[in-house]
């Protein structure tokens, strides 16, 4: 069983979300920026988080993502699970077909075993106790967010005006009065 980057990044994300969130919503950007992870991925994986229920989002100026319910009551097993992460040791993905026609391999049983001890491992930690230990590992969470602006206020100027035809039509009127 291997867990991949995006059950990883998922819960990195949310343990940065729930440390950051009493400050209001916290953007991607931000989170994007402290844990030096891809913004376009982190959009692909709240998405999903907020499609089952685990994030909520908020638009405009401020916006950004909150948790959808208290920390206490997320566990590494919903969020691993929310971004279609799969939590299975076994050969054929639980469909008991592991030696094809033949049925299922000797050691079925063993991974099925396995499977189930990791989701009740998983299940059993939550989201506040992520949390929880990085504060104890002495974590700084900053009053308000520090992010970097990648893109700088534009100059005003005034448009510059061309004496030229608007159109086909008035293209064509001017060469007919050559």
């Amino acid at each position: 069983m291997r867990l991949t980057t995006k059950g990883r990044f998922a819960v990195t994300a949310m343990i940065d979300l729930a440390l950051r969130q009493s400050n209001g919503p916290v953007t991607l950007a931000a989170i994007s920026q402290r844990q030096q992870i891809s913004l376009s991925y982190l959009e692909q994986l709240f998405g999903k988080l907020r499609r089952k229920e685990l994030v909520e989002s908020t638009r405009g100026p401020g916006g950004g993502y909150t948790l959808a319910r208290e920390a206490k009551n997320i566990t590494v097993a919903d969020i691993i699970l929310s971004v279609d992460e799969p939590i299975d040791a076994t050969h054929c993905g639980g469909k008991e077909n592991c030696m094809g026609e033949a049925g299922r391999c000797m050691t079925h049983e063993l991974w099925s075993s396995l499977n189930a001890r990791m989701v009740e491992f998983l299940d059993s930690v939550t989201l506040d106790k992520l949390v929880q230990d990085q504060l104890g590992k002495g974590v700084m969470v900053e009053d308000k967010p520090t992010l970097k602006r990648a893109i700088a206020p534009m100059p005003v100027s005034k448009p510059v005006r061309a004496n030229t035809p608007n159109s086909v039509f008035a293209l064509g009127n001017a060469f007919s009065k050559t």
